[in-house]
Parts: structure tokens; C-alpha cells; sequence
């Protein structure tokens, strides 16, 4: 019997679900561990080379494992990618909270954040491919979801930990959870886009558009490679954040508490630009300005830290808060400098991938500049320095075209038209 050529009515809402549900599961693997590490430094006898290293992991495991993203999705498809990466996320979290040993650990613990990579990448990837004209729209909703559940898990750990009484494994394990519930959204959103696939992926000859961005190559242009300096230093500069910006504040006089208010201020005052800023840059063909409005917001933050961090700490949360929207606004650029979701896939893993092993070192130098000087004016000079690369990188990228040429032909975004519409 021939398969139905028309997408079922439920397929945009789930597939919509199922973008939403990845972006929950993309950072609980890391921000649940970080109020549990001392508990689990103790129970296994972690070293504080193994220690740092679990630190450091997210970011070499995003590069790494990246990287494999475009041949998987080009070979099988990104929905079934993305089912897969759910799974690893699920079962590596669950393995890791019941693992006997340092070695088993640091294992599962690579395997769910080797899921979180793949999800990384293809989540623009998809946005491209299913809602072409709503870009803005669902990267803004996709970035603000990934906002709210890293910063709920991370308010919610040790409460939740304690709830299983005070047990780490516990404390970890269950959240598998959503991650389990969004496979079983993409095996749904999966089977939907087999049944749609006869008429939107005819045999013979790929459209021109799909063989032209075969041929792209990011390595060889400059669009790539600005925009992967810009993801990488906004992604150091965040962790950067995450790590020290609480014991900036400390250490100038702000008890503990208000330390970590103010980095719950950081936090939450990205939540809401996430949905507005990829709005803004989709609609513009320039997105240069919006990079430069929020490094000078950076800047600005920066001074403050400088010259009276204690006296002002509120303002200069606010300030680097807006400032740190820019992972919203580089998602956004992936999926709009390239022409066909096929070359959105080979941008995305490429600036990810570069991107990644460019943010290793910036919070490791912001540690070693405190420790040799015993203060944090170096650090937050390095910050300064650090920000104004990636502000011209930004600009730079903002202002380039596509990685492509222009595609002749009907199919210079070949997705189904039902769904342009969602």
C-alpha cells in the first residue's frame, strides 16, 4: 500500500514538542552535577585531576562528539539523530548514577554528554528544516526553554537530592527522566516523518539546493570561522561566569548568599531576551548591531567589576546578564547563514565543534591569573580582552553572507509546505 504523502495534522505540534523537550534535556547532565561534585567526590574518591576533569568534560566532549553529528544526520536523518541522542542522555544518566567506580563514571557521564552534543548541533539544524519562516520565533523558544531548565535543575538539585534523602545517586538518576519522555516525543515525530518522506525526498538526483550544499565546505569560509570565534568566546565567557563570578563578588565583600543571588540575576535576565533577540536578528539581514549592544552592555559589566564591584553588583549582574544573551543570538545565526538545512547541518557541527575547543581555556586562565596574582583585576582584564575579540568576531560574522551562493530553482529550501506555515 502507498504511504500517505501528506503530513499528519499532529506532526508540527510534535515536532515542535519534541525541539522544546531536547532543549530541557541539553544541560541537566551538567548543572545537576555541580551542587552534588563534593558528594560525589567523596563517595568515589575522586582525585582533583579526575575532579577537574569532570569539570572540563562538557565542553571536550561537545567538540568531540559534534563533530560526528553531520555524517550521522546526513546518512540517517537528524530526527532519528536526535532520538538517539535522547536515548544516550536517558541511559548514560541512569549508568552514571549507578556507577561502582571513578573509571565507570566519567564513562556514562561521556556517553550522555555525547547526546547532548549531537543535540546541540542539531537543534538548529531542525529548526531550519521545519520551520524555515519561524527561525527567530522557535530559536527563541528552543534558547529560553534551554535557559529555564538549566537554571531550575540547578536550583533544584540539592532540594531533590535531599527528597531521596540526601542519596547522590538519586539525586542524579532522576534526571533520566525527561530525557526518557523526549525520546518517546522524537520516536513519535520520527514516524511521522517517515510517513511524509515520499514527498518530500524523491528518489533519483538530490535537489539542486541539497547537492550545492554538499559541496560546502565551513572549513574554507570566513562565515564559518567568524562565527565559530564568536560561539566560542561567548560560550567561555559563560562559563567563565558559571565558575568565578560568584567568588568575584565574594571575595570583594558580598556574603556567599548574595553572591549567588546575583548570579541567579545573570541567569534570569537572559530568560526572557533568549525569545526576543533571535527574533530581532532573524529579521535583520546585518546582525552585527545586536553583537555590538550586548558587548558594550558586556564592557560595562566588566568596568563595574573593575572599579567597585561590591558597590554596584546589581547593576553589573543586570549588565552581564544582557550581555550573555549572545548564545541565543549565535544559534540564531547558524540557522540563517546558511540557504538549505543541509548546510545549516555542516555549519552548525563545525561552529560548535571550533567553538567548543575555544572556550577551553578561558575559564582555566581566568583561574591561574587569580592564583598568581591573588587578586581579580587580571582576571577581569583577560574578561575585557577576551569580550572585545568577540565582539569584532561577531560583527564580522554578522555582516557576512550565507556559506553558500545563491541556489537557483524552486528547491533552495526544499521543506515540506505544510509545514512552513506551523
Amino acid at each position: 500500500m502507498r504511504k500517505n504523502p501528506h503530513p499528519a495534522p499532529w506532526l508540527p505540534a510534535v515536532l515542535l514538542t519534541g525541539i522544546l523537550l531536547a532543549a530541557v534535556n541539553l544541560r541537566p547532565a551538567i548543572s545537576s552535577l555541580g551542587p552534588l561534585l563534593d558528594s560525589v567526590i567523596a563517595d568515589l574518591q575522586l582525585g582533583g585531576l579526575t575532579a577537574g576533569l569532570l569539570t572540563a568534560a562538557p565542553a571536550a566532549c561537545f567538540a568531540l562528539f559534534g563533530s560526528l553529528a553531520p555524517k550521522l544526520a546526513l546518512k540517517r536523518g537528524p530526527e532519528v539523530i536526535v532520538l538517539g541522542a535522547m536515548l544516550a542522555i536517558g541511559l548514560g544518566l541512569l549508568l552514571r548514577s549507578a556507577a561502582p567506580s571513578t573509571p565507570a563514571f566519567l564513562f556514562f557521564s561521556a556517553v550522555a554528554l555525547s547526546g547532548i552534543a549531537v543535540g546541540n548541533v542539531l537543534m538548529p539544524v531542525l529548526v531550519k528544516r521545519w520551520f524555515p519562516d519561524r527561525i527567530g520565533r522557535v530559536t527563541g523558544l528552543y534558547t529560553t526553554t534551554l535557559s529555564l531548565g538549566t537554571a531550575v535543575v540547578a536550583a533544584v538539585a540539592v532540594p531533590v537530592n535531599e527528597a531521596f534523602g540526601g542519596n547522590w545517586r538519586f539525586g542524579l538518576g532522576i534526571w533520566a527522566l525527561p530525557a526518557l519522555v523526549a525520546a518517546g516525543v522524537w520516536a513519535a515525530a520520527y514516524m511521522g516523518v517517515r510517513r511524509l518522506r515520499p514527498s518530500t525526498q524523491p528518489a533519483g538526483p538530490m535537489p539542486t539546493a541539497v547537492r550545492m550544499s554538499a559541496r560546502v565546505n565551513p572549513w574554507q569560509s570566513s562565515t564559518s570561522w567568524w562565527l565559530a570565534v564568536f560561539f566560542g568566546l561567548q560560550a567561555s565567557a559563560a562559563y567563565i561566569c558559571m565558575g568565578w563570578l560568584a567568588k568575584i563578588f565574594s571575595d570583594n565583600g558580598l556574603s556567599d548568599a548574595t553572591a549567588g543571588l546575583l548570579l541567579a540575576i545573570v541567569m534570569g535576565v537572559s530568560i526572557p531576551l533568549a525569545f526576543v533577540i533571535p527574533n530581532l536578528a532573524a529579521r535583520r539581514p546585518n546582525q552585527g548591531p545586536i553583537v555590538i549592544v550586548l558587548g558594550v552592555c558586556g564592557l560595562l559589566g566588566h568596568i563595574g567589576l573593575w572599579i567597585s564591584p561590591a558597590s554596584g553588583s546589581f547593576v553589573w549582574a543586570v549588565l552581564l546578564g544582557i550581555s550573555s544573551c549572545t548564545f541565543s543570538l549565535a544559534l540564531t545565526m547558524i540557522g540563517i547563514k546558511s540557504r538549505s538545512s543541509v548546510g545549516v547541518i555542516k555549519l552548525s557541527a563545525f561552529t560548535q565543534s571550533v567553538g567548543y575547543l575555544i572556550s577551553i581555556p578561558g575559564p582555566l586562565i581566568v583561574g591561574i591569573l587569580h592564583e598568581i596574582t591573588g587578586g581579580w583585576q587580571a582576571s577581569i582584564g583577560f574578561m575585557t580582552a577576551q569580550l572585545l575579540v568577540q565582539i569584532f568576531a561577531g560583527y564580522m560574522a554578522g555582516r557576512s553572507g550565507p556559506i553558500e551562493g545563491p541556489v537557483p530553482g524552486p528547491q533552495a529550501n526544499p521543506v515540506p509546505q505544510r509545514l512552513q506555515g506551523t
